[in-house]
């Protein structure tokens, strides 16, 4: 909602002391004194008001009667110091008799109303770090058992040598305190008014006394005796009755300090930790509780403080629109009223304000709030990102304001377009004013691509070279940082995460982000050349490296992929029509879809490469930490919880396994990958090495740990014939062909095997039963695609579009004999493989069923099982083939140690050596 406030503050009023904070070193001598302050009215009125006529800003006098001495030092403190050489100051004026309301200028801002609670980062991050730490507290009483012993032993053999006497005062005055803090602190805030933060802490309090005896009751019945005893102790004087590991009292008292904003007064933060130690030390030295138990409760108390503040949001003290007017006046400028315009990158809040009588400004706003925000992606990037190409961002609201001033008095140095910064200030103790002057103009962003003039880029680029030559990098070279003044003239703005004194290679990335920028609304031809026309080749040359989505803003990279995926879009679209009306042949199809699959990247690289031949093609290594390291650090983690907690050497029954047959089974695994990498060269006509085809079956393995098996499979064989030098539409064929005829194999060996085991039982159907809930599963479920709309059209989308280019590529394997019997006689072998494997598995433990009945039970349980996406088919895969097994009259004492052999051999033993193979491949750049 946007509205219109009449915002003017009456110096006799409350709101004049609430308005602004005080500014810390405000109103030095010498200084010119601050405006009438205006008077603040909270009607709101949806139209914007016309500014007053220019008027001469009154000098306030003396105090008036009445006012409080609060509201005076307020009044003084206020005036926040300006930092802009020249900046504007508020000009004398004689006294006024007529200083009240109806005399007061009226100042209209138009803004969306601010939500009046907000849910802040930092508060979620403190309640993650609790979270942690109350774990730490369990595993440490769980593992250091000696050590907490030794501390409780220590702390009970040197209680004696305190008073009894001390000890009973103390304890007594830390109970009432404990008490009374909170209660004193209450009423303070419901006396300021204040009784939204009370009912927020109130309801703190409530939830840490809830989770506490959560704690107590478990603890009690289901903790280890370890974390019991370091948690808990049993008192001199007791009748038998441990102590509570959480103060049931203790840590509602500090989540109910911490949720009605405790950190923020000092005296009152003093006074509670005070309290704490004193009513902790208390009861550690009077035996009744345990260091480990105290540490516990501090972090519940915060935890859930934190939590709840995060889940229900806290009080809004942003300023708004109105603070920010009153503060201008308070440093000298006569503003007439407010327009909220876009946020600048990082959230930061941007006003337009115009002056009675003076140019308007540009004014940023900087608050903790907006600091806080964004903090888990930035975090994200240092970790995964080279230190030389993420900025670092400031620690404290004093830092930010200091770090943008200082860019923008450097690039204003440097001779480069942009804003003037006219003032700097404090707006209070959470927030900070930046004021630029205005210029007008419109955003990359906001203009039509035929309206992106090379005279326009050329400007820009002109300013770029000019930070550079004072080695300044703005970093933000987005559309959003480029401002089209008119249709020769652009302007740099947003530079307030650049860094000074930048290195070669940060300098080579803002090239690199422009030259993208650019390209994505212009083309590369043009963008390289206008670039090329200013920096020269050598500087643009230098970029090159640096063309990588990693190295790319964030707005960028999802810019990069959406084009990408557009285009492919467009392009296969496209071909489909041409070739249903015989405009274009199969092949020339493909060929358009591959090159328009062909990322703006590379684009751009080629263009530089035209006009510097000589520019380097390796690209720099930015990333410290690449996403599929940390996903194969997690996979092989998963793999040893899995194997650890899946695979008991009590389920295998190795004392009773004929280990002959076992081998057996293992050789029958290994000769699986031979039969997969048979499967697959012969759909694919072009030639592959057949070694190295067989180890990107077996880097397969790894893969499954995360994600489920198929589409493991078909990603890792798609990008393997991608990187043999196969197109990319053209290796997605030759794969979906694979899995087709995969498919069908299955199912007619799964007729072939259940007519096979029908014959041999002679009429007895209970060996076939899978073979008929099988086809009677894959019945149904056609017939719910076919009778649901949706899902009818998703499935024909997907059918059609996997045929467009499957069938072309099965006619042209139909001339070559020998590649079709590759496939099919390595689809053959496969199941074969696996069903060998299964079969000597159940041999290894003595069970007596037939070739045939076993290939059934594979095919239909296995099927089954991989249906439900877990990765590998953990837990299905396993519960569906002992079933089968039970129902084809195997004995469940029988079928559970074979099928925990044959997954064993088939999906756990392959990982290490699938590990192995698929960082070689990646070395070798083959995956």
């Amino acid at each position: 909602m946007t509205g219109t406030a009449d915002v003017g503050v009456d110096k006799d009023s409350d709101e004049s002391a609430a308005a602004v904070p005080p500014t810390p070193g405000s109103g030095g001598e010498g200084r010119s004194e601050p405006g009438p302050t205006p008077e603040v009215s909270l009607i709101k009125d949806r139209t914007i008001k016309t500014p007053a006529p220019a008027k001469a800003p009154e000098q306030p006098g003396p105090t008036p009667a009445g006012s409080t001495p609060a509201e005076s030092a307020a009044a003084e403190s206020t005036a926040a110091e300006s930092t802009a050489a020249g900046g504007p100051q508020a000009p004398a004026a004689p006294p006024d008799d007529h200083d009240g309301p109806d005399d007061a200028p009226h100042l209209d801002v138009d803004e969306p109303l601010l939500a009046a609670r907000a849910h802040r980062p930092s508060d979620l991050i403190r309640f993650l770090a609790g979270v942690l730490g109350i774990v730490a507290v369990f595993v440490v009483g769980g593992i250091a058992t000696s050590t907490t012993t030794g501390i409780e032993q220590d702390i009970a053999s040197n209680a004696p040598h305190f008073s009894a006497v001390f000890s009973t005062i103390t304890g007594l005055i830390s109970s009432v305190a404990v008490l009374a803090v909170p209660l004193a602190f209450a009423v303070e805030r419901l006396i300021k008014r204040d009784g939204l933060r009370v009912a927020d802490g109130v309801l703190a309090s409530v939830l840490a006394y809830g989770v506490s005896l959560g704690i107590d009751w478990w603890v009690a019945e289901g903790a280890s005796e370890h974390i019991r005893d370091a948690l808990t102790r049993l008192p001199m004087d007791s009748n038998g009755t441990l102590t509570d590991p959480v103060h049931g009292y203790l840590a509602p008292v500090i989540a109910y300090m911490t949720a009605v904003g405790m950190s923020s007064r000092p005296r009152w933060r003093v006074a509670l930790w005070v309290v704490v130690v004193f009513s902790g030390g208390t009861e550690l030295l009077g035996g009744y509780t345990t260091p480990l138990s105290l540490v516990l409760t501090v972090l519940i108390g915060w935890s859930v403080a934190y939590g709840t503040l995060y889940a229900i949001g806290s009080p809004n003290i942003r300023p708004t629109g109105q603070h920010l007017l009153i503060g201008l006046r308070k440093v000298g400028f006569t503003p007439a009223g407010a327009v909220r315009a876009p946020d600048a990158p990082g959230g930061t809040r941007r006003y337009h304000v115009t002056q009675q009588g003076g140019p308007p400004l540009d004014v940023h706003i900087i608050d903790r709030e907006q600091q806080a925000s964004g903090f888990f992606y930035r975090a994200w990037r240092r970790l995964r990102l080279r230190s030389v190409a993420v900025r670092r961002s400031p620690q404290s609201l004093r830092q930010a304001l200091e770090q943008e001033a200082l860019i923008a008095y450097a690039a204003a140095a440097s001779g480069a377009r942009a804003p003037q910064l006219v003032a700097t200030s404090e707006l209070g103790p959470d927030a900070a004013i930046l004021v630029y002057e205005n210029v007008e103009g419109r955003t990359l962003d906001e203009l039509a691509d035929e309206e992106v003039t090379d005279p326009v880029m050329a400007s820009l680029w002109q300013s770029v070279a000019a930070l550079h030559e004072r080695r300044i990098a703005h970093r933000r070279l987005t559309g959003e940082s480029l401002l089209v003044v008119d249709e020769k003239t652009g302007c740099l703005v947003n530079l307030s995460g650049g860094d000074i004194a930048a290195t070669d290679l940060t300098l080579r990335i803002d090239v690199a982000q422009l030259l993208t920028t650019f390209a994505l609304r212009i083309g590369p031809e043009r963008a390289v050349a206008t670039a090329n026309a200013v920096l020269g080749a050598e500087r643009v040359a230098q970029a090159l490296p640096l063309l990588q989505p990693v190295g790319m803003s964030r707005s960028t990279r999802v810019d990069l992929a959406k084009l990408t995926k557009e285009r492919k879009a467009a392009a296969r679209a496209r071909a489909l029509e041409q070739v249903a009306a015989g405009e274009r042949t199969q092949q020339q199809a493909e060929e358009d879809i591959a090159a328009a699959g062909e990322d703006l990247l590379s684009r751009i690289r080629g263009q530089i490469l035209q006009i510097a031949p000589e520019a380097p093609m390796a690209p720099v290594k930015l990333e410290r930490l690449k996403p599929k390291s940390l996903i194969m650090v997690i996979a092989l983690t998963f793999a040893a919880y899995l194997a650890l907690t899946t695979i008991k050497p009590a389920q295998l029954k190795l004392s009773q396994m004929n280990w002959a047959w076992a081998a057996a089974a293992l050789l029958a695994a290994a000769f699986s990958y031979v039969a997969a990498a048979m499967s697959l060269t012969g759909f694919v006509p072009e030639r592959l090495p057949f070694r190295r085809t067989v180890a990107a079956q077996l880097a397969g393995s790894f893969v499954k740990l995360v994600a489920p098996a198929a589409i493991g499979g078909i990603a890792l064989n798609t990008r393997y014939l991608q990187k043999a030098g196969i197109r990319s539409g053209q290796a997605v064929a030759s794969v979906g062909a694979s899995q087709l005829a995969g498919l069908a194999g299955h199912l007619l060996l799964l007729f072939s095997f259940g007519l096979i085991t029908g014959s041999q039982t002679n009429g007895d159907l209970s060996a076939s039963r899978a073979v008929i809930i099988g086809v009677l599963s894959a019945a149904v479920l056609a017939l719910v695609v076919a009778a649901v709309a949706p899902l009818r059209r998703f499935v024909l989308g997907r059918l059609r579009s996997l045929f467009f280019g499957v069938v072309p590529r099965m006619l042209d394997l139909m001339q070559t004999p020998s590649k079709l019997v590759t496939g099919f006689g390595g689809i053959l072998l496969l199941t074969l493989s696996f069903t060998a494997c299964l079969d000597f598995s159940v041999q290894a433990f003595g069970g007596d069923v037939s070739f045939s009945a076993v290939a059934v039970v594979f095919l239909t349980a296995n099927a089954a099982g991989s249906a439900i996406p877990t990765p590998g088919g953990i837990g299905p895969v396993e519960v569906a083939l002992i079933g089968a097994l039970t129902v084809a009259d195997v004995s469940p004492t029988i079928a559970t140690p074979a099928v925990f052999l044959y997954r064993a051999l088939t999906f756990w033993l392959p990982v290490l050596p699938g590990w192995i193979s698929y960082n070689v491949l990646q070395r070798r750049n083959a995956l």
